[in-house]
């Protein structure tokens, strides 16, 4: 701070803004520097892309659920009951634990979420859901009329 002596017995003070400044260019610096490294993302795994034959990428396994709750894995009919089972000992030797699941739209969520749980508790790490429409020869019939 500053004082005036004068000779009329009135001191003035004025604030010297000098190191005020100075802190504060140093205070933006450092959070010019720290923001880059401090933004955070979640970390996602985008899809593949569909190989040239249009059909499933070679060695995955697709669980498909139709529409009378049969279960199929990979185009092979299996109980819901020996389920868990048949994948503790498909992914048991294999190193990549991951699975598609693929069920017609009319089955309600909650029989999909068993299926999910009983995948899940065989040992699956990564559960991908095919979002393309599916419809069994089932549900197709059931539009015609004969």
């Amino acid at each position: 701070m500053s004082f005036e002596v004068g000779g009329s017995g009135e001191t003035k003070s004025e604030p010297n803004v000098v190191p005020l400044c100075d802190i504060l260019l140093v205070l933006l610096i450092i959070f010019m520097v720290i923001s880059p490294v401090a933004q955070r993302g979640i970390d996602i795994q985008l899809p593949e892309t569909q190989p040239p034959g249009g059909g499933p990428i070679a060695g995955t396994i697709v669980l498909t659920i139709e529409k009378s709750q049969r279960i199929l894995l990979n185009q092979s009919p299996i109980e819901k009951d020996l389920l868990e089972n048949r994948l503790k000992e498909t992914y048991q030797v294999r190193p990549d634990k991951t699975i598609f699941i693929r069920a017609d739209r009319s089955l309600t969520y909650n029989f999909v979420l068993s299926i999910i749980d009983i995948v899940k508790g065989a040992g699956v790490e990564t559960l991908g859901v095919m979002t393309t429409t599916y419809e069994t020869e089932d549900s197709l019939t059931d539009g015609i009329e004969q």
